[in-house]
């Protein structure tokens, strides 16, 4: 397609939006039948008609919606293009963020709340594993993704990992569990099952470790690789949920789950991922900057 006439496919855009041949020419300054040669033109080129007549009524072909879906995203990255160029250095209205769906959701507010609520910005939040949300980085559809598991970093790889801050990881379960006599970890493990996160995450990587020595087995009651649906069968009362605070910050701070114990020596770090770009969005500098988990937050202890 390198030899496609973008003239001809903004001629046929403009009267695709418009319905109507003879508008368009004459919003235009061009003769009905100079419109129609360029979009003739675009037709030969592509093998398909993309449009045809009903009585008066000028309608999309099947190939001429497929046309007009690539020109309105194609157009609209132009103007983008424009717009971004001849305002570097302020702000801009859109910020993109990819966030790792196993992510806390209560994180991803965290570190967007300074943008929530402006009526200047909008933000645009997609889900996705690392390895798809890398590749959207790598394409521009995003400006930061947010992962507690960062790329590895060698030569090959450009991306920027900037630590925001890290939670120690607890045993979190609803009052009835929080039993007279149960300090420790090895004694509310003795007595609970737990819920974990899946064996891929680093969390229980972690967990593993620090139980392999324990003369007992581990009763796990459910694995999930979603940090929301773990957060919703510790209140169900399913058993101990492992996991850092900020995920159930709101059932801890009602009194509806309680922090039992910390898990010595396990935390989860969070981390912005970017990678270097001429022109890089300026409602990013100010988010990292902010921080918003440096450390567990003492109120919900």
């Amino acid at each position: 397609m390198a030899d496609l006439n973008y003239n001809h496919l903004r001629y046929f855009w403009a009267v695709a939006h418009d319905g109507n041949l003879t508008r368009t020419a004459a919003r235009l300054n061009l003769s009905q039948s100079a419109l129609s040669v360029q979009i003739r033109k675009l037709e030969d080129r592509l093998g398909f008609a993309l449009f045809e007549r009903r009585g008066r009524a000028l309608l999309l072909t099947e190939a001429g919606q497929i046309a007009l879906d690539h020109a309105d995203t194609i157009f609209a990255a132009g103007d983008d293009l424009v717009a971004t160029l001849r305002e570097t250095g302020a702000r801009r209205q859109v910020l993109r963020v990819g966030a790792q769906s196993t992510l806390s959701r209560n994180f991803q507010i965290a570190f967007l709340r300074p943008l929530l609520g402006r009526e200047d910005v909008e933000v645009v939040l997609r889900s996705g594993t690392v390895e798809e949300l890398l590749r959207g980085l790598d394409a521009l559809n995003h400006d930061v993704l947010l992962t507690n598991q960062p790329p590895l970093q060698d030569a090959g790889t450009p991306y920027r990992a900037q630590e925001l801050g890290a939670q120690q990881v607890s045993l979190i379960g609803t009052p009835a569990r929080a039993r007279a006599g149960e300090a420790s970890v090895e004694a509310h493990l003795r007595a609970h099952p737990v819920i974990l996160p899946l064996q891929s995450s680093l969390i229980r990587a972690g967990f593993d470790a620090l139980t392999a020595g324990y003369d007992f087995p581990i009763r796990i009651a459910a694995e999930v690789d979603d940090m929301a649906l773990l957060r919703l069968l510790a209140r169900e009362d399913l058993g101990l949920a492992v996991l850092p605070p900020i995920v159930v910050r709101d059932e801890l701070q009602s009194g509806e789950l309680v922090e039992l114990a910390p898990l010595p020596a396990l935390r989860e770090t969070f981390f912005a991922v970017t990678r270097p770009r001429r022109f890089p969005n300026p409602l990013l500098a100010d988010l990292l900057a902010a921080r918003p988990l440096p450390e567990a937050d003492p109120a919900l202890r």
